[in-house]
């Protein structure tokens, strides 16, 4: 009779039917993902694994130990190479992704943003770096390269690739399963450059309170979580928006009233080249610089340099006002 396999355990804690399954610790979680990181399961563990996981819906101890393992497993050094840690797995459809032109309005005015995120899994999307290109702003492929971008531009854009080609290959599996998987909620959380402050968006209303537990956890960095346009960092200024806190072992919401009374119809058609025209004024919109200041605010009230929504709105209108509109 052959042995048991060590990570069948784990499927089994997970897929023992209604009354016997149960979450995972947050050291099986660790161990876990250790085992998925290492190459140490096979594809249809690895499959049954990430379903199981994707139908119960990961808990916040889920979240904190696979993150935990994705950290150990990089074994980067812990040295503090941005202030803020923002996170970009979504891409959009119905909007171009103004949140860039807020991490680049407060790299300007002298926050160390370090951006990473995934690309390219789900066809009809506009993703990070294909923006980036026309603003003239590299993507990192490697470590180094993001952190020379950093001391630079204050600035960096990383692929998840860049950060590990394992989680890339998970990550790219949604086409074969059909669905996402858990590490499109771990990989917001890696925070690669070790950022004291992260932000994070979900599409899904459900996880916000998943992602600020699990920061609760681990006890690492001031998170600020929030539903975002698409489920990227991006404040949807037509609706009112929940933004939930982990800070110093601390969590709370707080509530942010739509900027526009009534909704702002999509964009016809998105174009990569049109952030750069925003930025210098050439073309002027209304949704667009609401996302951007709105977005900004958010940051700004996590980084501690406004103490209330409004003063974070006005401080933020106040950098856009006073953009070097020929920089990018």
């Amino acid at each position: 009779m052959q042995e048991e396999h060590p990570f069948a355990a784990f499927i089994r804690i997970l897929g023992k039917g209604k009354k016997g399954s149960r979450g995972l610790t947050t050291d099986e979680a660790f161990e876990a993902m250790t085992m998925v990181l290492n190459n140490k399961v096979t594809a249809e563990q690895l499959g049954a694994f990430l379903m199981l996981l994707r139908v119960k819906e990961e808990t916040p101890e889920e979240v904190a130990g696979f993150v935990g393992a994705i950290r150990t497993f990089l074994k980067q050094d812990n040295t503090v190479y941005a202030d803020l840690d923002w996170s970009s797995y979504a891409g959009k459809r119905r909007h171009s992704p103004w949140y860039v032109l807020s991490a680049l309005l407060l790299a300007e005015n002298g926050v160390r943003v370090c951006m990473h995120g995934a690309e390219g899994h789900t066809p009809g999307r506009v993703y990070t770096s294909e923006v980036l290109k026309p603003l003239g702003i590299e993507t990192s492929e490697t470590l180094d390269h993001a952190k020379q971008q950093i001391k630079k531009n204050n600035f960096c854009y990383m692929p998840l690739q860049t950060i590990s080609e394992r989680l890339k290959e998970i990550i790219e599996l949604r086409p074969f399963l059909g669905l996402r998987s858990p590490i499109h909620t771990v990989g917001r959380m890696i925070n690669p450059l070790h950022a004291p402050c992260s932000i994070q968006a979900i599409f899904h209303p459900g996880y916000q309170v998943v992602h600020q537990q699990a920061a609760k956890i681990m006890g690492e960095e001031q998170i600020a979580v929030f539903k975002g346009e698409a489920g990227e960092v991006e404040r949807n200024p037509d609706t009112k928006c929940t933004v939930s806190y982990a800070i110093n072992g601390k969590t709370w919401d707080e509530e942010w009233p739509a900027m526009f009374e009534k909704r702002h119809m999509k964009e016809a058609s998105l174009d990569e080249n049109r952030l750069g025209l925003i930025w210098s004024g050439e073309e002027t919109d209304e949704y667009a610089e609401a996302a951007i200041t709105g977005t900004t605010a958010i940051a700004l009230r996590l980084l501690n340099r406004a103490d209330t929504p409004p003063q974070a709105l006005l401080k933020a209108q106040d950098m856009w006002d006073k953009r070097n509109r020929s920089r990018h």
